[in-house]
């Protein structure tokens, strides 16, 4: 069984930071695309940044300079840092797996104030 768990998540006021981790166990021995989800209130899942297998990540317009996306292979984990965060980042973030097929975790909240 696999098990993706998220910790990090918070409350912080703007222009504040916080690091997402994402430790995934289970009966898996590698990975391809790694990556983080984010859902707010009343929207739909959109996503916010991925890196693949050989390190190459892609991330959304509105996170683009702000946030940074990496992985750890040997640790089975996968971080977001978040900086210069904003009331719009306000969400449920998801990590996401693939290997190969798609795994997701339970979700951590992040609040950000003004």
């Amino acid at each position: 069984q696999v098990q993706l768990v998220e910790s990090g998540g918070g409350l912080v006021q703007a222009g504040g930071s916080l690091r997402l981790s994402c430790v995934v166990s289970g009966s898996i021995s590698s990975f391809n695309n790694m990556g983080w989800y984010r859902q707010a209130p009343g929207k739909q899942r959109e996503l916010v940044a991925t890196i693949s297998s050989r390190g190459t990540t892609n991330y959304t317009d509105s996170v683009k300079g702000r946030f940074t996306i990496s992985r750890d292979n040997a640790k089975k984990t996968v971080y977001l840092q978040m900086n210069s965060l904003k009331p719009e980042d306000t969400a449920v973030y998801y990590c996401w797996v693939v290997a190969p097929s798609a795994y997701w975790g339970q979700g951590t909240q992040v609040t950000v104030s003004s």
